[in-house]
């Protein structure tokens, strides 16, 4: 493929799906990553696009929502490993919120094995994800569909929500910095999405390195009120996501990498993937030793992971 036709439509991907990952760019136009970067380069020497933290963006800072059917396909292989480590930090009994996106659904499917879990969500994703659970109580709230992400909004949603209490929120969204938190680009999925870390003791965000310093335009979670990040493992150029975890670290998130190194098709069993945990500062809560283990967060070891996220950052 010659160069103009591969950067034209790297430039259509980005259009149609507002930021899309160096990594899925090169599997689509068939070529190395360090290719990928040089036309990301030239087409932002043009003003067409931005660079962004291992990937590219649609130009003006912000990036705009993509619709169900463009994330649904984006970053997989990361999803996966990430929604297997999340799922590891629900324990037997637990009464949770899971928040709309494709990372969540991605968690609803391994909590259907979860025996007397109790999942109040927004997400119709999520629900049908855990339809046939025969042992996961499945709450949904009130609210409006809004058709783009298959999630409820709105004051019904919000309302549903006021006086609720769980004990973990789980939430994605459109962009995650030390600086702001959480964010997303639709102001009534935002609205939401605060109304459920309201009701929650922990908040987990799930979130893939390519949304690791995005900013949206409406916080949802500030970075105080997360109490930690599942991500995956960056690609070894990104020094920003690096930078960006280390930063977030340093302000008390805890951070958990899940390796999404697969085989090529982007399948991949429990075997080709690694864990690793990048713990922040101790807060004021502390996770029960009991879901620590079942993440592969212990004790024995955190002193070997101590210095994770230095490590990424002299990439």
């Amino acid at each position: 493929m010659f160069a103009a036709e591969r950067r034209q439509l790297i430039l259509e991907m980005v259009r149609a799906n507002g930021a899309v990952s160096l990594r899925e760019l090169a599997r689509v136009v068939q070529t190395s990553e360090v290719t990928v970067r040089r036309d990301v380069r030239a087409l932002e020497a043009e003003g067409l696009l931005d660079r962004r933290h291992g990937g590219a963006v649609l130009p003006g800072g912000f990036t705009r929502e993509s619709g169900f059917p463009q994330k649904s396909h984006l970053a997989t292989a990361e999803k996966t490993a990430i929604a297997d480590l999340a799922a590891g930090l629900v324990e037997e009994g637990e009464a949770i919120v899971v928040g709309a996106g494709t990372t969540t659904q991605e968690l609803a499917r391994r909590l259907a094995r979860v025996p007397g879990l109790t999942v109040v969500t927004n997400s119709l994703l999520v629900a049908q994800a855990l339809a046939h659970a025969n042992r996961v109580e499945v709450v949904m709230t009130g609210g409006t569909l809004r058709g783009s992400n298959y999630a409820l909004v709105g004051s019904g949603a919000e309302q549903s929500l006021q006086g609720l209490r769980v004990s973990r929120a789980f939430l994605s969204g459109s962009g995650l910095t030390a600086e702001r938190g959480l964010s997303t680009s639709n102001m009534l999925s935002a609205s939401v999405d605060r109304a459920l870390v309201q009701a929650a003791a922990e908040v987990v965000v799930l979130a893939d390195h390519t949304k690791l310093g995005t900013d949206t335009m409406f916080q949802t979670v500030p970075t105080d009120l997360i109490t930690r990040l599942v991500t995956d493992e960056p690609p070894a150029h990104d020094d920003r996501a690096a930078t960006e975890l280390q930063a977030l670290a340093d302000q008390g998130v805890q951070i958990a990498v899940a390796g999404a190194s697969g085989n090529p098709g982007g399948e991949q069993g429990p075997a080709a993937r690694q864990q690793r945990a990048l713990p922040g500062p101790r807060r004021g809560h502390v996770p029960g030793s009991s879901a620590l283990r079942a993440a592969g967060l212990g004790e024995s070891t955190a002193g070997a992971e101590r210095g994770r996220v230095a490590d990424l950052r002299r990439r």
